[in-house]
């Protein structure tokens, strides 16, 4: 059995949903749902039942979903313990926002001044996992906004930034200096694909439901305002286009900037970066 394929197995036995976990890993259903299969074929037993509505683990699934974990864990702290011994010293970002950001700027100039011989992968995530891959194993440590599932997930807050609604320039509410979310309840807002983190749907959604085009970039987002008039929110002091306008939102809770790693993690560099991040959003 592959580490992957156990990465796999373990998103759709959590999610329960073959949808909602190629979401999570950032993959097409189709050859989710192929790994899946060749792996049942593997271990010589069905580990899903699959219904309309959903999957439920069978016994000899429940069983390997406690040795895979397992498994998982003991491969990360391996990957570890052998990376250290070996001097190696690499590390994958995953960032979701302005790389432009002062605090941005800041951490990656501290940071290759304490690690020079670090390779430093980055990872540019979308808006559908606020983790950038995190749970997924694709990121060593993330750079993103709160709110989110954070269980098993070791989360320090960097900055707050007050939030505003992003509006075409000519919209009929583009002139006010503020706006309430009660003024905003009959337009149409973004929406994140289906299986993505609750929390954070809610949180950009005003925390109530909302109907509107599916959105998985800011680029879309953007697309989406100048073309069908939807709105969204983004936290202010970020440079759009003309055609755009931001209003601050009086009402709203402020967005916290956040780094995060996976519980427990022990790898000095990501330990470094969280240190690193921590100072350089200070100033």
């Amino acid at each position: 059995m592959e580490l992957r394929t156990l990465r796999y197995f373990v998103a759709v036995a959590e999610e329960l949903h073959f949808g909602r976990a190629a979401t999570r890993l950032h993959m097409s259903q189709p050859p989710l749902s192929r790994a899946i299969k060749q792996l049942e074929t593997e271990v010589g037993a069905l580990l899903f039942t699959r219904s309309t509505t959903g999957v439920t683990l069978t016994p000899v699934g429940t069983v390997l979903l406690d040795e895979a974990r397992a498994l998982l864990d003991h491969a990360d702290r391996v990957r570890v313990r052998v990376s250290t011994a070996a001097g190696a010293s690499a590390i994958t970002v995953g960032i979701l926002g302005d790389s432009t950001d002062p605090g941005v700027v800041r951490l990656a100039a501290a940071y290759r001044r304490n690690h020079p011989g670090a390779d430093i992968r980055i990872r540019d995530a979308d808006l559908t996992d606020p983790t950038c891959g995190l749970r997924a194993g694709l990121v060593d440590v993330a750079l993103t906004r709160a709110p989110f599932d954070e269980t098993a997930l070791t989360v320090r807050t960097l900055r707050t930034d007050p939030v505003g609604v992003v509006l075409r320039a000519d919209d009929p509410l583009a002139h006010r200096e503020g706006l309430r979310l009660a003024e905003l309840r009959d337009r149409r807002w973004f929406q994140f694909p289906e299986g993505t983190d609750p929390l954070w749907q809610s949180y950009w959604n005003g925390g109530r439901p909302r109907e509107g085009p599916v959105v998985r970039a800011v680029q879309e987002c953007l697309q989406a305002v100048l073309w069908n008039g939807t709105i969204g929110l983004a936290p202010l002091g970020h440079d759009l286009p003309a055609e755009f306008t931001v209003v601050p939102l009086t009402d709203m809770t402020p967005s916290r900037v956040v780094v995060a790693c996976n519980e427990g993690d022990t790898n000095p560099l990501i330990r470094s970066f969280i240190e690193t991040a921590t100072a350089a959003y200070r100033h």
